[in-house]
């Protein structure tokens, strides 16, 4: 399987756009869910560990899970995640974890899964009874926001409402979205959410 962030990690940390977007939503998980340190964690599409960083000193573990090796060298790369992370590199919806968490964080990874439907299914097999899911990509967009033709992409955003749905019917309720961030990118504003849920 071709690493599509092979490129891109080197510098991703570098990167100013990247870098406000991941503070906003970090921000915003702090704010909205309820963290302690007992917490089991799953960061989906964890790349170099920019949203782990701020929950990792709240929790007791998060489990970092992409599918870019790259991306997750640099995580492991940084101390401060040392003891905190541990580093799972796989596609969870083909080869799924075998394990529980009270809470799945994901920043900016559900437009590169496929199958909407089939990932939150997952998430809702690996958390425990009442766990939390706190998920922010982009709101629908009209295909700008990305380069033409650009690999592993296959979402242009998310409907909230057409979220909200497939989230229902993959058992979560408490279904909340708030605006995260928007993002401006030559000279357009493209809004990004977070939305929590509780599994029922």
């Amino acid at each position: 399987m071709t690493d599509l962030f092979d490129e891109k990690s080197k510098d991703w940390d570098a990167n100013e756009m990247i870098a406000m977007l991941s503070s906003a939503i970090g921000s915003s998980i702090l704010e909205n869910i309820p963290l302690h340190d007992q917490m089991q964690v799953m960061d989906f599409g964890a790349g170099t560990g920019l949203i782990t960083s701020q929950i990792a000193p709240r929790v007791k573990k998060i489990f970092a899970v992409d599918t870019s090796a790259a991306m997750l060298d640099k995580l492991v790369s940084k101390p401060e995640l040392h003891a905190r992370v541990d580093v799972v590199c796989q596609d969870i919806i083909d080869k799924p974890v075998d394990k529980k968490f009270d809470l799945i964080i994901s920043a900016m990874a559900l437009h590169h899964v496929n199958d909407t439907a089939r990932l939150i299914q997952r998430f809702s097999d690996n958390l425990d009874a009442g766990g939390l899911i706190a998920l922010a990509d982009l709101d629908k967009e009209d295909g700008s926001f990305h380069p033409p033709d650009t690999e592993g992409v296959f979402h242009s955003g998310f409907d909230r409402a057409e979220l909200q749905s497939i989230l229902e019917k993959g058992g979560f309720k408490e279904i909340n979205f708030l605006t995260a961030h928007t993002i401006n990118k030559e000279g357009k504003n493209f809004p990004v959410f977070l939305v929590t849920a509780t599994k029922n």
